[in-house]
């Protein structure tokens, strides 16, 4: 629902055909997959260990000598080949299905709007042309009658008005294949502003009237046509793991060879220069200093030094800013990368972490259905995106690294994860909050008697 307001603008009122728009959906879904796939294995694991534990199937399995290690191995088993499935949509299936989706909402966006002249309003969604109507009539066989038609003709003029059709009706039919569509007008008068043929600056105004006259108005640029996807190549979430690797290795050496001739351009820029002194006769046994020299200098010499290096601080001054914000923005597109590259991971491996979650808990709770299930589902499923968005814009906006970034969701629920599966394998008391401070209270009491 999101993405439908997000781009319902760029596809309204253009006459995309439905399969068009169906396919458009279906390119954006494969990026819901990672998301999606976490919170339904969450949701399933605890409705089916809810179910189990409710109708007391768990409890027959153990009295059985079965333990929930047991039950839980092949839906571990399951849940883990999921992970892998989803790593390998994640590393092949979303990259090919973002480069459909980006060349398909490139080629939706420059569409232009279908053609619809509207009563009292010029329309100049037309390239070259430029319609007011002031009423329109539908007639039987499904044609449209315009009244009082104006039409301003700029497709041979590059400046001003030069052809003007005014007609009392017209008669506007669209072309089978969407083409072209004619006006044929009727009892009106065309008038032609001619150029410039003389240097006197004559401009000579021709106009002829007419009972019936044709007017038909091309519409290529109105047909929908598909963009090569090649020129979309280039976008980093459209790479897999291996091209990530080797992008992020060569703008990081690219950033390494910038800084290294940074440098050595910097360093050739400072007057490190003894010809200062080569007109210098020295005193004595010993060369006089700098600043000795410098205060033998007449006044229009010292300005001149000064000027020179001034222009040189400012032009170095200009340089560094320069190549601190052509680093910048390698070291943004270096995250970004290393965002992608470590969310085909850590999303994959939520599926096999949030089925930790969910199948321990699920046989404590003890309740199926979509009840329960489903606020401990949203509950944990909130904290993990909400930990997952705010890693990644953190990562970003360079505050940590891409690893930290994207496995902070991990390293706080899988802990989570083991803590349940060991509650519900050794039948410990969940929710007996006396345990718990009676654990704290013995740690306390230690500390206070050492």
């Amino acid at each position: 629902m999101q993405f439908i307001w997000l781009w319902v603008d760029e596809m309204a009122g253009k006459g995309i055909k439905w399969y068009i728009i169906a396919e458009f959906l279906l390119y954006t879904s494969a990026n819901l997959v990672p998301l999606a796939l976490p919170l339904s294995v969450l949701l399933a694991s605890l409705m089916t260990f809810g179910n189990l534990g409710e109708h007391f199937e768990l409890v027959s399995c153990k009295a059985a000598g079965i333990s929930l290690q047991r039950v839980m191995r092949p839906l571990a088993i399951f849940v883990f080949l999921i992970s892998i499935g989803a790593f390998l949509f994640s590393n092949y299936g979303i990259p090919k299905a973002n480069l459909k989706y980006f060349s398909l909402l490139h080629d939706i966006r420059n569409k232009k709007p279908a053609v619809d002249i509207k009563p009292g309003i010029f329309y100049n969604r037309i390239e070259g042309y430029t319609i007011r109507v002031m009423k329109k009539e539908l007639l039987d066989n499904g044609d449209e009658m315009l009244k009082d038609v104006m039409i301003y003709d700029h497709s041979n003029n590059i400046i001003g008005n030069r052809k003007l059709t005014v007609a009392d009706s017209a008669i506007m039919k669209m072309s089978d294949d969407k083409t072209y569509f004619s006006i044929r007008l009727f009892h009106g008068i065309d008038y032609q502003d001619q150029t410039e043929t003389t240097t006197k600056k004559v401009y000579p105004l021709s106009r002829f009237a007419f009972d019936e006259h044709l007017i038909r108005i091309n519409l290529e640029g109105f047909n929908f046509s598909r963009t090569d996807e090649d020129a979309f190549k280039h976008d980093y979430r459209l790479f897999n793991l291996s091209q990530l690797t080797n992008q992020i290795d060569t703008i990081n050496k690219q950033n390494e060879t910038h800084l290294t001739e940074f440098t050595s351009l910097i360093a050739s820029n400072y007057l490190f220069n003894d010809t200062i002194f080569n007109t210098y006769e020295d005193k004595g046994d010993s060369i006089a200093s700098v600043s000795d020299y410098v205060s033998e200098m007449k006044q229009e010499e010292l300005d001149q030094l000064y000027n020179i290096a001034l222009n040189n601080a400012r032009t170095n001054k200009g340089r560094a800013g320069a190549a601190a914000t052509q680093t910048l923005v390698k070291k943004r597109d270096v995250a970004r990368m290393g965002v992608e590259w470590h969310k085909k991971y850590s999303y994959s491996l939520a599926c096999f972490i949030m089925f930790l979650i969910g199948a321990p808990l699920g046989a404590i709770v003890k309740k199926g259905g979509l009840g329960m299930p489903v606020v401990i589902s949203v509950i944990f499923f909130v904290t993990f995106w909400v930990t997952s968005i705010s890693g990644e814009k953190m990562v970003k906006q360079m505050v940590l690294e891409p690893y930290q970034g994207m496995w902070m969701s991990t390293v706080l629920l899988l802990p989570l994860g083991i803590f349940f599966t060991y509650k519900a394998t050794t039948d410990s008391s969940m929710f007996n909050f006396a345990a718990y401070t009676s654990f704290f209270a013995k740690i306390f009491k230690k500390k206070t008697s050492e």
